[in-house]
C-alpha cells in the first residue's frame, strides 16, 4: 500500500525509500505530527522487502530548521505556565526523541542529505541517521543550547567525542559542511550542486548489499554505542530539555518570544546577546530593533 502523510513525502525507487520533510514554507520546522509521521515512514520502509536503504531529505531551502518555534515559543503551545509537570513534559519529548531515533533503530541503513540548515531539532533528526552527507555550504548546530533546549538524542557526544561536543553545546555555534566533515561529525561534504549525486552513489552502493547483511552490520555497530550508555544518556538529555524550557532563563525566552516574536528572540539568542541568569527584564523594543536580519 502507498504511504501518505501530511508533513512529509515518501517515494520508493531503485531499492531505496526517499523520505522528504515537506513543510518548506517553515523550513521544514518540526511538529509533533511530523515526528510521528517520520517514525511511521521509517517503519513503512522497513516493512517493504523492495527497500534496502532509506534516504532522508528536506524540501525547499533547508533540511530542517528545528522545532516550529512559531507554535512552541511565540504561541506558548508547549510551555506549561506557572507549574511544570516534568513527567508530562518528558512523555511528550521522549515520544519525539523515539520517533527521531527510529532512523537509528531502523534495520535498514539511513542516510541524511543535508542542505541549507540542519539546526536545533533538525540536527537531532540528521544525526540519528547512520550516515550524514552535507552540502559544503550547509550549516549544522544546536543553537538552543544557549537557552531553551538540550539535544534529546544526545548524538553530538557519540559522534564528536566529549571535547568537540562541548565546543558545540557550550556556545550554540553552527559549523558548515566542510568543518563537520573534518571533525568527523558527517561522512562527506560536497558542493551543493553535487549533493544529490553523492548521496545517490552512496545509497546505490549500499542497495546492492543483501538486506540481512546490512541489518547485521548495523546492529553490531549500534550495539557498541548502546554499551556506552546511549539510552541512559538520552533519558537524562530528554529530561534536561524540559528543565531548560521551564527554567527562569527558559521562561525569559518564552516571554521575549511572546512580546517581540520568535524571529527576534531567536536572533537575540543566536547572535550572542546576553541571556541573564535567573531571567530578568525583557529587552525593550528599541533594543530589539537593533538586531540585524541574520537567521
Amino acid at each position: 500500500m502507498p504511504f501518505t502523510a501530511e508533513t512529509l513525502r515518501y517515494e520508493r525507487r531503485d531499492r531505496r525509500a526517499y523520505i522528504t520533510l515537506d513543510r518548506p514554507e517553515r523550513l521544514n520546522a518540526i511538529t509533533g505530527e511530523m515526528a510521528r509521521e517520520l517514525a511511521a515512514a521509517v517503519a513503512h520502509a522497513n516493512e517493504d522487502d523492495d527497500v534496502r536503504v532509506i534516504v532522508l531529505q528536506g524540501a525547499g531551502r533547508a533540511f530542517s530548521a528545528g522545532y516550529d518555534l512559531k507554535r512552541y515559543a511565540e504561541g506558548g503551545e508547549e510551555h506549561q505556565g506557572a507549574v511544570w509537570d516534568p513527567i508530562r513534559d518528558y512523555r511528550k519529548m521522549r515520544a519525539n526523541t523515539d520517533a527521531f531515533f527510529s532512523l537509528w533503530r531502523s534495520l535498514k541503513p539511513t542516510i541524511a542529505k543535508v542542505h541549507g540548515y540542519a539546526v536545533a531539532g533538525g540536527s537531532d533528526i540528521a544525526l540519528c541517521c547512520d550516515l550524514v552527507v552535507m552540502a559544503e555550504d550547509a550549516r549544522i548546530g544546536y543553537m538552543p543550547a544557549r537557552v531553551w533546549g538540550c539535544p534529546t538524542t544526545a548524538m553530538w557526544v557519540y559522534r564528536l567525542g566529549a571535547e568537540r561536543a562541548k565546543r558545540m553545546l557550550l556556545t550554540g555555534d553552527t559549523i558548515d559542511g566542510r568543518q563537520a566533515r573534518d571533525w568527523g561529525l558527517v561522512i562527506e561534504a560536497v558542493p551543493a550542486d553535487e549533493l544529490d549525486a553523492a548521496v545517490d552513489r552512496l545509497a546505490g552502493r549500499m542497495a546492492s548489499v543483501p538486506t540481512n547483511q546490512l541489518a547485521m552490520q548495523k546492529l553490531m555497530v549500534n550495539q557498541a554505542l548502546d554499551n556506552m550508555g546511549l539510552q541512559s544518556t538520552q533519558t537524562l538529555a530528554t529530561f534536561f530539555d524540559g528543565v531548560t524550557r521551564h527554567s527562569p532563563e527558559g521562561r525569559w525566552f518564552v516571554d521575549f518570544a511572546q512580546q517581540h516574536g520568535f524571529d527576534a528572540a531567536v536572533r537575540w539568542r543566536d547572535q550572542g546577546r546576553l541571556i541573564p541568569d535567573g531571567g530578568g527584564p525583557i529587552p525593550t523594543a528599541a533594543e530589539v530593533d537593533g538586531l540585524d536580519g541574520r537567521p
